[in-house]
């Protein structure tokens, strides 16, 4: 396994499971890097990918009928 990967695997708090499955954890981050191009990065830091949420107007709310 790439060092570089082992230490991302660490990082991310995953050192049982690369101790116990490195095969899986090295199969997950060739999957993830395989990926990555996919990933569309904001150009905008400040904008939201999702529109802001509002509490009480939710899928299956019946408060939202009397508002």
């Amino acid at each position: 396994m790439d060092a570089h990967i082992a230490a991302l695997a660490r990082a991310a708090g995953l050192d049982k499971a690369l101790a116990e499955f490195p095969d899986d954890v090295a199969a997950a981050a060739a999957q993830a890097l395989n990926n990555a191009h996919a990933i569309q990065v904001p150009t905008d830091p400040a904008a939201e990918p999702w529109p802001p949420m509002r509490p009480g107007f939710g899928q299956g709310d019946s408060s939202r009928d009397s508002v």
